[in-house]
C-alpha cells in the first residue's frame, strides 16, 4: 500500500481533480464525512487516503472496473449496491456508464481505536478480499438512508448522531470482514440508563456526544450503543430525536416561546429545521400543533384525523 496523498477523503473531493463532480458534502466534525458524487463514464481513481469508504450507487446499473485494495474486479452495480475501499490505497476505477453514488468516509484516526476495541483486536483494514466486493446489506442500507434523512432534515449531523450511525454501520462491516462482534450480554443498568437519559435531557440544547454518554454509562461507545438500543428498543440517534420532539411539544404546548427559540431549546439550529424533523414526525408544523392543543374544537377534529396528538412515532 502507498503512503496517503490527502489527510482525508473530505479533502480529496474537495480539492482533488474531481471536485466538479461534487454534488453534496457533509462532515460532521471529522467524524464521517458524506459525499454525493455525479459524473459521466471515465476515469475515477483516488490517490490514498487513510479512510475506509463505502461507495453506493443510488441508481445502480453502473458498470465499473479497477482495483479497491482488493485486486482487479469489473462489476455492474445494483440499485443500492455497496462497494469497499481500502484504506491508504490509491484506487484504480473506471466508470463505463455515467453514475451517481454517496459516498461514506470513516477516518482511520477516529475509528481504528473502537474497531480494535469492538472486536478485541480481530479487525484489520488488511482483509483485501472484502475490498472491490458488492455488498448487498439491509442493516446498512438502512442506516445509510436514515443518515442521509438525517442530513436532509437537519443539515449536517450532530457528533452524536453521526457516532451512532458509524456504530451501527461498522457493526455490519466487522460481520462482513469475519470479524463478528460478540453478543450483547445484556441491556444498560438501571442506574446507567437513568443517568444517560438524564444527561440527554438536561443537554438537549448541546450537541451531547456519544462519547460522553457512554463514560456516563462506565461503557465504551461501541458497546454503549449496542446496549442502549438493547435496553431502549431503538438506536440513541432516534431516542435523542424522540426527547427532542417532545421537549418541543411541552413548549408548545405551556409557553408563548417563539418557534425559532424552541428550535435552539431542543438542540435544532432553525425554526425551519425543527419544522421539518416535526411536519415528518407529528404530520403537521410546529405552528399547527400549538393552535391545535390550544383550541380544544381542532384538537378534537384533528385527532379524528389521524394520530393522537400527545403520541408520535420516530422511525429507525
Amino acid at each position: 500500500m502507498t503512503s496517503p496523498a490527502y489527510s482525508s477523503a473530505s479533502q480529496w473531493y474537495r480539492e482533488g481533480g474531481q471536485a466538479s463532480h461534487v454534488r453534496t458534502m457533509k462532515s460532521p466534525g471529522g467524524i464521517l464525512d458524506l459525499l454525493e458524487i455525479e459524473g459521466q463514464a471515465g476515469d475515477r481513481s483516488r490517490p490514498a487516503v487513510p479512510d475506509i469508504t463505502l461507495y453506493q450507487d443510488v441508481h445502480g446499473g453502473c458498470r465499473i472496473r479497477g482495483d479497491l485494495g482488493g485486486g482487479r474486479f469489473g462489476l455492474t452495480t445494483k440499485k443500492g449496491g455497496i462497494v469497499l475501499a481500502a484504506p491508504n490505497f490509491a484506487t484504480t476505477t473506471i466508470a463505463d456508464t455515467s453514475h451517481r453514488v454517496r459516498c461514506l468516509a470513516f477516518p482511520m484516526a477516529q475509528w481504528e481505536s473502537v474497531l480494535d476495541e469492538a472486536t478485541s483486536g480481530r479487525f484489520s483494514s488488511d482483509s483485501s478480499y472484502v475490498y472491490g466486493r458488492v455488498f448487498d446489506c439491509p442493516n446498512i442500507r438502512s442506516a445509510l438512508r436514515n443518515l442521509w434523512a438525517l442530513c436532509d432534515e437537519q443539515g449536517a449531523p450532530s457528533g452524536l448522531l453521526a457516532r451512532a450511525a458509524g456504530c451501527e454501520i461498522l457493526a455490519e462491516l466487522c460481520r462482513l470482514c469475519g470479524a463478528p462482534l460478540g453478543p450483547t450480554k445484556g441491556g444498560l443498568a438501571p442506574w446507567a440508563e437513568r443517568r444517560c437519559l438524564e444527561l440527554m435531557r438536561a443537554r438537549l440544547s448541546d450537541d451531547v456526544s456519544l462519547d460522553e454518554l457512554a463514560a456516563e454509562a462506565q461503557l465504551s461507545p461501541f458497546h454503549f450503543a449496542r446496549m442502549f438500543k438493547q435496553s431502549l428498543g431503538v438506536p440513541p440517534r432516534v431516542y435523542l430525536t424522540r426527547l427532542r420532539l417532545e421537549r418541543a411539544c411541552d413548549l408548545l404546548e405551556t409557553t408563548d416561546l417563539p418557534v425559532t427559540e424552541i428550535a435552539f431549546e431542543v438542540g435544532y439550529s432553525s425554526n425551519q429545521v425543527l419544522a421539518r424533523v416535526f411536519t415528518k414526525h407529528r404530520r403537521m408544523s410546529p405552528s399547527d400543533y400549538r393552535r391545535a392543543v390550544r383550541d380544544p374544537v381542532r384538537q378534537i377534529s384533528m385527532s379524528a384525523k389521524g394520530p393522537a396528538l400527545a403520541t408520535f412515532e420516530v422511525q429507525q
